[in-house]
């Protein structure tokens, strides 16, 4: 959960629950994430608990990438949960081969775990095989890895652990996962046979898990792990406001839709997000269609121009450029360059600035743009607050991330144990698959 919605609180209380957690380093300073990581070890010490940080696909932004690994290298980071790629990078290769080395039987012993998290099958079988040599000689030659660890990840996956992921908030391919995870399940089979790895390649669940009964039901698929995402963004551990989380708990399995993503605006790529309460999506949709239809902001038909500035920007595009322009001399001055060059990459930053402000909004709870918050969400939200209603977890105040995550997976044992039953012949009644969220600690949850 990008912007440091996945806070460092939260990781903390998902390694000391006995879970994992990945903190939300996308679309954060340098600095915040230094400092993030700084927190969460501090915290946990040297009690060997799991956690990790987002690493996320930024093909505009490479440079800030490796500065990224770089962090995650210098301090230590051990997993990271790689999102949204669509192909390889010498960054995320380099993170996952750094200190690669063999003990005495030859066994490949990995410093650094990737958890690839996407939901195409293409991109699944660039993770299950081992790096790409041209990108493991370009590592070597730039003194970024050396020839031995180079020699050792031809050997090897890139990543041992894949996260399919379906019907889920942010970036999404809207698939189901009864379609998307059988097939991940194949690919993963015939690779590692082709390869003959001596270690299996996990392979875990996400998107659309919300309930006791869609988490037993991953589990069922042969699942080793499972993810979620949306729900945690309710927990008061998350980075999200108190408005935005109050939204969330309001949120049904239909209160979602796709909306144009800021990261890949002009290539059209979409996220999924809140509906009810916001009119971002809306406006989001109307702001790509006049990107498509215009060359730059002096080509939009003045009407169209005047509205946008008063009802959406909130000031005349002058300002908005003069914005962004100190935006992007910090961050990437190469975009102010192309900018000046292209008008209609130009009319793109400017658009990109209402999409990228929407999220910032909402995390602060900045109340004189509540109707524009960009929350990210997917169905799982909703059938969680269904799940929840008339419990104790109903109140977006009791909703701790340990809580939800212990709830959802006695829940779904609970369900497994009667499906197993019912199996047997037994006639077990529906009552049986429907468990109630209940108080649960780390040491009584069974």
């Amino acid at each position: 959960m990008f912007r440091g919605i996945a806070t460092a609180d939260m990781v903390i209380e998902m390694a000391k629950a006995g879970m994992m957690g990945f903190f939300g380093a996308a679309g954060l300073p340098l600095t915040d994430i230094e400092k993030a990581i700084h927190q969460i070890k501090s915290a946990i010490g040297e009690s060997g608990l799991p956690w990790g940080s987002n690493l996320i696909y930024s093909p505009n932004e490479p440079e800030l990438k490796a500065k990224v690994v770089d962090i995650y290298l210098n301090q230590g980071v051990k997993r990271a949960s790689a999102s949204a790629f669509m192909k390889l990078t010498p960054n995320v290769v380099r993170y996952a081969c750094t200190g690669l080395s063999a003990d005495n039987q030859g066994s490949i012993i990995r410093k650094n775990f990737i958890f690839a998290k996407l939901s195409r099958p293409e991109v699944a079988q660039l993770f299950m095989s081992p790096a790409p040599k041209q990108i493991l000689d370009l590592l070597v030659a730039q003194g970024k890895l050396t020839q031995t660890e180079a020699i050792l990840a031809s050997k090897i996956p890139v990543a041992e652990d894949i996260t399919v992921e379906a019907d889920s908030g942010g970036h999404t391919d809207n698939r189901p996962l009864t379609a998307l995870f059988p097939t991940i399940m194949a690919i993963r089979c015939r690779i590692s046979s082709e390869n003959n790895y001596d270690r299996p390649i996990r392979i875990g669940a996400a998107g659309g898990l919300g309930t006791p009964s869609s988490i037993a039901a991953a589990f069922a698929m042969g699942a080793a792990y499972v993810l979620t995402g949306s729900v945690n963004q309710s927990a008061v551990e998350s980075g999200l406001s108190r408005q935005g989380r109050e939204m969330l708990a309001l949120a049904g399995v239909a209160d979602v839709t796709m909306s144009p993503a800021a990261d890949m605006f002009e290539l059209g790529v979409k996220v999924q997000v809140l509906k009810r309460g916001t009119m971002f999506s809306n406006r989001a949709a109307n702001l790509y269609k006049i990107y498509s239809e215009n060359s730059s902001i002096d080509t939009i038909p003045e009407d169209v121009r005047t509205r946008l500035e008063k009802d959406v920007f909130h000031a005349p595009f002058e300002k908005i450029w003069a914005d962004t322009r100190d935006f992007f001399s910090r961050r990437n001055p190469g975009e102010i360059e192309k900018a000046e060059k292209n008008p209609k990459h130009r009319m793109a930053l400017i658009f990109k600035w209402y999409l990228g402000n929407t999220a910032i909004w909402a995390i602060k709870g900045d109340p004189a743009h509540k109707i524009d918050y960009q929350i990210c969400c997917g169905p799982a939200m909703g059938a969680f607050n269904t799940w929840v209603k008339g419990s104790y977890l109903e109140k977006p105040e009791n909703r701790r991330v340990s809580d939800i995550a212990l709830n959802l997976l006695e829940g779904a044992a609970v369900v497994t144990r009667a499906q197993q039953f019912r199996s047997y012949g037994v006639p077990v009644p529906g009552e049986a698959f429907n468990f109630r969220p209940r108080p649960l600690s780390y040491n009584n949850a069974s």
